[in-house]
């Protein structure tokens, strides 16, 4: 299902007595905090609009000063919230390219029909490739997302199809102990 609000950050904690905060950073374009004009923060259920006063990045991390928040007690009391965008603002994808938000909850079949089992997680343990996390009626599996394992996806139907031999050579279980080449 295509979001209309798409997280990209989660405040961690206060920077500073200004009420700037510290935001961990869920976008691969860490140059689009120092052009935000308007974030959403999620209050009661809905998304409110916040003017965003200045915006940065740096070490990993991004740093926003919002409209309305002007000492450290303010930005304290915002830990944990996700800051969002709206879908107009969202920075354009490339073929083949999703919003990781709209990948989790995605049902995961096999190319012969198989039900596997829903997309928990997606993690980014380095630059090579995001590696998918799925909730399976065995336990928890991980395989890297690759065309050769992943082969559709249809955010509108909601499933994930997986390529049943690739997954035999690939999936990690997690009940299964690790095995090392030597």
């Amino acid at each position: 299902m295509r979001a209309e609000y798409l997280q990209i950050g989660e405040i961690v904690k206060p920077q500073g007595i200004r009420g700037e905060v510290k935001l961990r950073a869920m976008t691969q374009d860490m140059a689009r905090y120092a052009r935000l004009e308007t974030v959403y923060l999620l209050e009661g259920g809905e998304y409110v609009p916040r003017r965003v006063l200045k915006g940065r990045a740096g070490g990993g991390f991004a740093f926003l000063q919002l409209e309305g928040i002007g000492d450290r007690n303010q930005a304290e009391a915002l830990r944990g919230r996700g800051v969002y965008v709206d879908r107009e603002h969202a920075i354009p994808l490339g073929e083949d390219e999703n919003f990781v938000c709209e990948l989790i909850g995605l049902e995961a079949v096999g190319s012969r029909g198989a039900r596997i089992g829903r997309l928990r997680d997606v993690l980014k343990p380095n630059a090579v490739c995001d590696v998918y996390v799925f909730d399976t009626p065995r336990g928890e599996m991980m395989i890297p997302a690759l065309k050769r394992v992943v082969t559709a996806v249809d955010i509108e139907k909601g499933t994930m199809v997986l390529d049943e031999d690739a997954l035999e050579e690939v999936a990690v279980w997690q009940d299964e102990p690790a095995v090392r080449d030597e």
